[in-house]
């Protein structure tokens, strides 16, 4: 496989995103820039008019108008930005669009307080007046919150506060990331290795399991030697949360996280019951792993070996475009004909270039392809990426072809749906076809490790969110002992019996970030099951209309809250289905690995 890393200049244009579609040129953009700045101070004329239903509805058509031009702008030079992170001047038009933003919508933070304030007559006015009817949802999703608004006084207060609030998480940021050393560790020839967080993640999956206990050690002995400070930058921001919720008048914080999506709380109470009643297939795969790496004992420091070791084999980008296609037949030929013209149509930046932005993503905006950034290196772990990010952008692509402007985007909640089932859909294909049966195993146990990492952990750092958030309102001090002991529990209970617990995981918590963004890890986990749930059905089911229903998840954009969306779809995030069919999908994997091990 070729290292070498060509120039932008070097790659041939097909192989490039046509960015050239958005504005031909840097002057086009500064052109535009100019001529939004002159113009968009418009909005600032309907503050303290927004109870006149003509200025409301002036508002929102130039409020459209402006921030449609300022989002494609916006993209624009993000992406011109990523595609060679070296070049300043292109940094430098980043810049500008990002500091004009934080302008722009500084001009318009007005908007929500206004609206709230309006007494309730008013409100119910707007709500039923045929002229507002495309905004009645969005106003909806707004006041609907207005009981958990506090005073104009108080607020402010709160504003002023926000940067002191938010110290815990800068303070654990600035002592994990910067003020923390490891020692060096050896592997099992006696060769030293830098020990960094970035380099923790390459050698605990090490074939060589002296390096990877070293390196398991040498991380949380670290961690250990600051507990009692982690322990109070995390318990601090809890506590901080804690307060804003009952200050809002929210009955729990779970709630006071979950309701501005309408998301009602037996979502995340469903998901830790559901997953506690399946831990024993968790269970299960460690006694399989243990048994595949011929292990003794497994330690905690062996669960992210990869079991099984393939060639790798290169895959040319063509190639991995038909491999995709056959994967997400499934979802019928409108689906894949986008899939091509995505493909056709530049929609994909490929290949790597030096200074190229690292990762994959997806981009774009309501008047822009749904543009899609990868590093492909012909692996087949690249088509994977392929699929997903282009679930992402097909996604986008049905919600700005079918809803208006002010419901072109999806919440956070959906939004890796779309991407994870079409990686659902491949790797299944993938299975059922492979005929190598090392290259089996290998795909079955990349797809048990997707669920393992995706559903079983982030739903067991759910729980103990939940825990140490109740400690709290319970009047139950955060101690770093209490915190280990918590952690220590919900290791035992995931991981059971047949893996030695080692002493030292009792930090994990302490290097979690998410921890600091209360309530947002379940929803990886939700996230992936109503993939699963969707995956699971478009298979098994000869019935047209469940790919139609699905079709029509991903053309609702934000015209719905999410929870709503994907009941009309067929998977009810309030019910326990659809993690029971990620567990089931678990279980069906096991059975094949167990049957391919001989």
């Amino acid at each position: 496989m070729s290292t070498k890393i060509l120039k932008r200049e070097e790659i041939d244009s097909k192989f490039k995103w046509d960015i050239e579609k958005i504005y031909s040129s840097n002057d086009g953009f500064e052109k535009e820039l100019k001529k939004l700045k002159k113009e968009a101070v418009v909005l600032e004329n309907y503050k303290d008019k927004l109870n006149e239903k003509e200025s409301l509805i002036s508002f929102f058509e130039d409020f459209e108008t402006y921030t449609r031009i300022l989002e494609k702008l916006y993209v624009f030079a993000n992406m011109k930005s990523d595609e060679d992170t070296t070049n300043q001047k292109q940094q430098g038009i980043l810049s500008q669009i990002q500091s004009y933003a934080s302008e722009y919508f500084a001009m318009i933070s007005y908007f929500t307080p206004e609206l709230l304030a309006l007494d309730d007559e008013t409100i119910e006015s707007y709500l039923k007046d045929e002229d507002l009817k495309l905004y009645r949802f969005y106003i909806e999703s707004i006041v609907k919150d207005k009981d958990h608004v506090l005073s104009k006084e108080k607020e402010e207060l709160l504003a002023s506060l926000s940067e002191s609030l938010g110290a815990p998480s800068r303070v654990f940021g600035m002592l994990t990331n910067a003020d923390m050393k490891f020692n060096d560790v050896e592997d099992k020839d006696g060769k030293l290795h830098t020990l960094t967080e970035g380099s923790y993640g390459l050698f605990i999956q090490s074939k060589d399991r002296v390096l990877r206990e070293n390196a398991f050690m040498e991380l949380f002995k670290t961690y250990k030697s600051f507990e009692n400070t982690l322990s109070q930058t995390l318990t601090s921001s809890i506590k901080t949360f804690n307060l804003n919720s009952k200050l809002r008048g929210y009955s729990s914080p779970i709630e006071a996280s979950l309701a501005p999506n309408n998301i009602p709380v037996e979502v995340y109470e469903n998901s830790l019951e559901t997953i506690s009643e399946g831990v024993s297939s968790l269970h299960r795969y460690v006694d399989i792993k243990k048994r595949l790496l011929g292990l003794d004992e497994i330690h905690m420091y062996d669960l992210y070996v990869p079991v099984i070791d393939i060639e790798e084999e290169e895959i040319e980008f063509d190639e991995a475009v038909e491999l995709s296609l056959k994967g997400l037949k499934p979802l019928g030929e409108e689906y894949l004909n986008i899939f091509r013209e995505g493909i056709e149509n530049r929609w994909v930046d490929i290949y790597e270039n030096k200074g190229k932005s690292s990762g994959a993503y997806s981009s774009g905006s309501y008047d822009t392809m749904p543009y899609i950034l990868l590093n492909y290196h012909k692996d087949l772990r690249d088509v994977s990426t392929l699929v997903h990010e282009m679930g992402h952008s097909i996604h986008s692509y049905y919600s700005r072809k079918t809803q208006p402007y002010i419901y072109g985007d999806y919440t956070l909640f959906v939004a890796e749906v779309a991407s994870t089932t079409n990686e659902k859909l491949l790797i299944h294909y993938q299975i059922e076809n492979e005929e190598d049966k090392k290259k089996k195993l290998y795909l079955i146990n990349q797809e048990l490790e997707q669920i393992r990492t995706t559903v079983f952990r982030q739903l067991m750092f759910a729980e103990f969110e939940k825990i140490t958030h109740d400690s709290l309102i319970e009047g139950t001090p955060l101690t770093a002992e209490n915190l280990n002991n918590i952690w220590m529990e919900l290791n035992k209970k995931y991981f059971g019996e047949e893996i030695v617990i080692d002493k030292e995981i009792e930090m994990e918590w302490a290097r979690i970030p998410h921890f600091y963004r209360d309530f947002y890890v379940y929803q990886y986990a939700t996230g992936y099951a109503a993939a699963s749930a969707f995956a699971e059905m478009i298979l098994e089911s000869d019935d047209e209309k469940v790919v139609e229903k699905y079709i029509d998840f991903l053309k609702t954009g934000g015209s719905n809250y999410p929870v709503e969306t994907l009941k009309e779809a067929g998977v009810d995030m309030t019910s326990k289905m659809p993690l029971e069919a990620t567990v089931r999908r678990f279980n069906e994997l096991l059975d094949m690995l167990e049957e391919n091990m001989d």
